[in-house]
């Protein structure tokens, strides 16, 4: 059975776009108003349930020129977005809220969401669902991508935390992309998405699965000349940006053009990305490299938080200004 996350009765964490804080009950929005309370924010809601330390958050914030009483700067910020958040929300042990530990702060979330894991789940269930049901597919994905509102933690600043963060999710959005209009292409309408895909194709230049959706959409809508033209068009491009030339799929998707292959005029789906292709996808790849070093490095903060409580003998309790 499928979970709707498409929406809220609570208390909402958004972050595919400027971060903010919605409250579906009363209708409260609280969007924090200078660029490190958002920094703060985005930095905690991001990584819930997780104690950051000081160090790591005055990182976020101000980079590697910390302001003189930077910890002390730091609690204040915590203490304003404490009092910010403060309005919103259930009452009671489900609600949200900011604690302090003896090496850093953690953000509960209680039974408060994220867009993001919303957006998460709708794309896992449409990805589920591409091939035996392409239109309920494309329902699920086109949910998801109406989910965001502008880039990913606009306005939060580029530390280390959230800028990661925001590569992870861009790279998520086109995933979600790409498979949305494969979608459309399986259940054969191909007419109503080649504008879309001749967009994203100028906006990616090296990604090459928006070119595959759209040559194979524009020989469906017998444009058989100007399919071939796209795949020329990427030639150049990949050549340009990255120094390599289009990898097999998109090679045999101009080769099965050429040949005019029965099977393309079918609502058979386009074929996954060769590993040539999967090379020139390198942003995800390095989303996927740094995500790991981040879990490594979170591990040993870990690890020195305990053998430090440890060995002083102090209590894991939460503390409040």
């Amino acid at each position: 059975m499928e979970w709707d996350v498409s929406r809220s009765d609570g208390l909402d964490f958004r972050v595919l776009g400027a971060v903010e804080v919605h409250d579906h009950r009363s209708g409260a929005r609280i969007a924090p108003p200078g660029a490190k309370q958002r920094a703060l924010l985005a930095a905690l809601v991001v990584r819930a349930g997780e104690v950051l330390s000081a160090d790591r958050l005055i990182d976020e914030l101000w980079g590697d020129r910390p302001p003189a009483g930077a910890a002390n700067a730091l609690q204040a910020h915590v203490a304003r977005l404490r009092r910010l958040l403060a309005p919103v929300g259930e009452d009671g042990p489900g609600r949200a809220a900011i604690t302090t530990h003896p090496l850093g702060y953690l953000l509960r979330l209680g039974s408060a969401r994220t867009d993001a894991q919303r957006f998460h789940r709708l794309s896992a269930q449409g990805r589920a669902a591409v091939v035996a049901d392409p239109v309920h597919a494309a329902e699920l994905l086109r949910r998801a991508l109406e989910l965001w509102r502008g880039p990913a933690l606009e306005g939060s600043g580029r530390g280390p935390i959230c800028a990661r963060e925001a590569e992870r999710l861009e790279e998520s959005r086109l995933t979600a992309l790409e498979t949305y209009h494969e979608a459309k292409l399986r259940g054969a309408r191909h007419e109503e998405v080649t504008g879309e895909l001749e967009r994203l194709t100028q906006a990616h230049p090296t990604r090459e699965r928006f070119y595959d959706l759209l040559m194979l959409a524009l020989y469906r809508c017998g444009r058989r000349s100007e399919a071939l033209g796209v795949y020329e068009r990427a030639r150049q491009r990949l050549l340009s940006e990255v120094g390599i030339g289009p990898g097999p799929a998109l090679r045999d998707r101009m080769e099965s053009i050429l040949l005019r292959e029965p099977g393309l005029d079918s609502a058979a789906p386009p074929p996954a990305a060769g590993p040539h292709a999967a090379v020139l996808d390198l942003g995800g790849e390095i989303a996927r490299l740094r995500d790991r070093i981040d879990a490594i490095g979170r591990e040993q903060e870990e690890l020195v938080r305990r053998f430090t409580l440890l060995s002083e003998g102090i209590a894991e309790v939460p503390a409040t200004f």
